[in-house]
């Protein structure tokens, strides 16, 4: 209880830096962002069948990849059953070596992002809602590259504010996700992003304070117990 006390007063302490960043920031401080605001996103999408072909064996053996509470335990509020799996690369720029080493291309296109903190396989079960929610800091930008888009599109979206978007394959979707932010799957196929958290682009002043903001996060349990669960798990394996 004291753990979940803490870590609630963080984040709300997290957001009201919200308007010092944005008045810091490079690039928009709107819900959604376009692909111009980061030079390496045609990069990015021109590998999503080199990435694809890495997920395809991952998700032959779904059952072996965690949930994602069973990641994070602060995520339980969103996150239940087998409903949405995680397979994590980096935690706030700390390399899941098991993991890497099974996707090696995908990683290379990860660690080629500037300032890339966290990224992993988001996979979606048919038929699921993750409810409205927010995420603690505008010192990251959320990437979502989309490999497996269940039809129809449509009926598979997020909802960032007010705006509400479908996701298509290969094509990056980028948001700010101190946003409250919801997806619901009304389909019956699964869907996959490769999920991944930029550092956002600021001026001197803004770098700075984010750069100290993400180091105190890293040192958090909000992030020290993500990263023990996963290097259990790879030990395991």
């Amino acid at each position: 209880m004291i753990r979940r006390a803490v870590i609630k007063t963080g984040k709300h302490a997290l957001r009201a830096l919200a308007k010092f960043q944005a008045q810091h920031s490079r690039i928009p401080a709107t819900p959604f962002l376009p692909g111009s605001s980061f030079p390496w996103v045609e990069a990015l999408a021109a590998a999503t069948d080199k990435i694809d072909a890495e997920l395809a064996p991952l998700l032959a053996s779904l059952d072996d990849i965690p949930a994602f509470h069973e990641v994070s335990p602060d995520q339980a509020r969103i996150s239940t059953g087998d409903h949405w799996k995680t397979f994590v690369f980096h935690v706030f720029g700390q390399r899941i070596e098991a993991n890497c080493a099974r996707c090696p291309e995908t990683v290379r296109q990860l660690e080629a992002l500037p300032g890339m903190q966290n990224a992993w396989f988001s996979i979606l079960a048919p038929g699921y809602h993750i409810p409205p929610h927010r995420g603690p800091t505008r010192a990251l930008v959320r990437c979502h590259l989309p490999l497996r888009v269940p039809e129809p599109a449509q009926d598979c979206w997020i909802r960032v504010d007010t705006e509400r978007r479908s996701w298509r394959r290969g094509e990056v979707m980028l948001f700010d996700d101190t946003y409250e932010h919801e997806v619901k799957n009304e389909t019956d196929g699964r869907r996959v992003v490769l999920f991944i958290d930029i550092e956002r682009p600021s001026d001197r002043i803004g770098q700075a304070a984010n750069r100290l903001l993400l180091r105190a996060i890293r040192a958090s349990a909000y992030v020290r117990e993500p990263l023990r669960r996963l290097n259990q798990t790879a030990a395991r394996g």
